[in-house]
């Protein structure tokens, strides 16, 4: 009855959110002449907050349109690639008519970005994404929200997010003979397994797999978290957060812990925060401040866009990663779609470099967590092995902002080069780019909720390890801008919204789209050649 009750609210609410929104308009407008009185602009600032805390939030877009790769424009075309019942696997695939770019986009390794569901969207993984395109064939999965599935597509159980991983793994194996794997957070476990199944086959394995930040061994460091998911038993959870899906939604019925839950946990945890930051919206409203206000409003179009998660998948990762820790301890068995029970067994993975990454703060994950895979891993040779802790970074700040750009993403892609010599060995590795000081970006969402940063204090880099070698350490004059922020969710996995991309050193021209994967397209008669990163060469218009 909760969801209903809450959907019920919610419809009720609709027409004093859209009198807020027309109220903070009729108030605040340039053109309007009561905006000239002298309390107009505090009633119009008023109203738009009433508008931004009543409003219904939907699913972001990734919005990324181009991206900078050495001073080249790529442009970037959005698509779905492959649509299952409860995820898309979704390609952002890269334009030019530069010819020494596409021969370089050719060769670039394809990667395949396995985002979290648990609570956000992919979109959350936004900065990711944007700097991988840099240089790499990246692909994502894209979670849909469980409450617009119909029923007659079935449940969705943690076996099948593995065999999903399994089946984009092949997809992209049968494009560009093998791929590598980049998990956040919570797909690090069920990554872990689809790798491991693959292997204990005998199929071919992803060339690495990277795993940030997820609780492959929760018992390790606890957080707050774990400590929920351990003090509260499987039933708990099932009898407390589990709803059916109103009939106003295509899967009606369906049982799912719902997005609205998920929200209220993530603000529960830093409720202070979260007031602070709206009455300094109504300040900034106030004051004129388009660029403290407009980046309020980025980053809550975000944060408070959550999804539904089928109960089935949820109470299952709760009873699997948190509290029968199945994976360290050889006990888990997952269902193949040919209906055969699996064991999963890290330990057959040979030909897969494994890299784990960590951050010093992180309150979801804690340190060590991740770094577990190393040692289940035990067939990996510890050459082909790393582990990264990032001081001073929090849950965020591993995937999204300044620490991820400047620190972790070189050293990231550095390891997918080094293991990608198999599919390219002329290809000579990349050195490690140096880190400059880049001005903070004018609309910061992560930055509300990433680690605790000192703004005077430089970036400090990564350790940078094999298994057991330290290897670097480096520091940064780049200024910090992270704010102060924390968020752990009352659930098995949470993550908060990424952090745009910083700006290029220097302009380019914008390429044109004259050709798709294979052929090439009339774009009119005054565009000029151009191609792809798939195509097998230019093709001319």
């Amino acid at each position: 009855m909760l969801y209903q009750i809450y959907e019920s609210q919610r419809v009720l609410m609709e027409p004093f959110v859209d009198f807020a929104q027309a109220a903070a308009k009729f108030y605040g407008g340039s053109s309007s002449p009561i905006s000239k009185t002298p309390l107009a602009q505090r009633v119009s600032a008023g109203y738009s907050l009433m508008y931004r805390l009543g409003k219904d939030y939907v699913k972001p877009s990734f919005d990324i349109h181009t991206v900078d790769a050495d001073g080249i424009s790529l442009a970037i075309h959005e698509r779905v690639e492959l649509d299952k019942p409860f995820c898309e696997l979704r390609r952002f695939k890269r334009f030019t008519d530069d010819p020494a770019t596409l021969t370089q986009l050719k060769i670039q390794p394809a990667v395949l970005i396995v985002a979290p569901l648990s609570g956000h969207y992919a979109t959350l993984l936004r900065d990711t994404v944007k700097a991988m395109l840099k240089d790499h064939k990246v692909y994502i999965t894209d979670w849909k929200n469980a409450r617009t599935v119909p029923l007659s597509e079935g449940e969705f159980h943690l076996d099948d997010y593995v065999n999903y991983v399994q089946e984009f793994i092949r997809h992209l194996q049968g494009k560009y003979k093998n791929c590598h794997v980049v998990s956040v957070c919570q797909p690090t476990v069920p990554v872990m397994a689809a790798v491991s199944l693959m292997a204990s086959r005998g199929e071919t394995t992803p060339l690495s797999m990277t795993m940030m930040g997820g609780p492959i061994d929760a018992r390790v460091s606890a957080t707050a978290v774990n400590t929920l998911a351990t003090n509260k038993p499987y039933e708990w959870f099932e009898n407390n957060v589990i709803f059916r899906v109103p009939n106003n939604f295509p899967g009606k019925g369906r049982r799912v812990y719902p997005g609205f839950l998920q929200h209220t946990g993530f603000v529960a945890m830093n409720p202070d925060r979260h007031a602070s930051s709206h009455y300094d919206y109504f300040k900034d409203l106030i004051k004129g401040d388009d660029a403290s206000t407009e980046a309020h409003r980025k980053f809550y179009d975000e944060y408070n866009a959550v999804l539904d998660m089928d109960a089935n998948y949820y109470l299952e990762t709760i009873k699997t990663v948190f509290q029968e820790f199945k994976l360290v301890n050889g006990t888990w068995d997952v269902m193949s779609q040919d209906g055969q029970l699996e064991r999963v067994k890290p330990q057959d993975i040979k030909t897969t470099s494994v890299m784990t990454v960590e951050g010093e703060l992180d309150d979801i994950s804690g340190v060590g967590q991740t770094r577990a895979a190393l040692d289940l891993c035990s067939s990996v040779p510890e050459a082909q092995k790393r582990h990264l802790e990032a001081e001073g970074a929090g849950h965020y700040g591993i995937f999204s902002g300044r620490r991820w750009r400047e620190v972790i993403y070189p050293a990231v892609k550095n390891f997918i080069l080094e293991n990608n010599q198999s599919l390219h060995p002329a290809q000579p590795p990349a050195q490690q780019p140096a880190i400059a000081a880049t001005p903070a970006p004018a609309v910061s969402p992560a930055a509300v909720f990433d680690a605790p940063v000192d703004a005077k204090k430089p970036l400090k880099a990564i350790k940078a390890t094999t298994a057991d070698t330290l290897v670097s350490k480096q520091q940064t004059g780049a200024p910090a801008h992270l704010a102060a922020a924390s968020s752990p969710v009352a659930q098995a996995v949470s993550l908060a919204v990424a952090k745009s991309a910083p700006a290029t050193e220097k302009p380019a021209a914008k390429p044109v789209l004259v050709a798709t994967s294979d052929t090439a397209v009339q774009q009119g008669p005054a565009t000029t050649a151009g191609s792809t990163e798939d195509s097998q060469q230019q093709s001319a218009a």
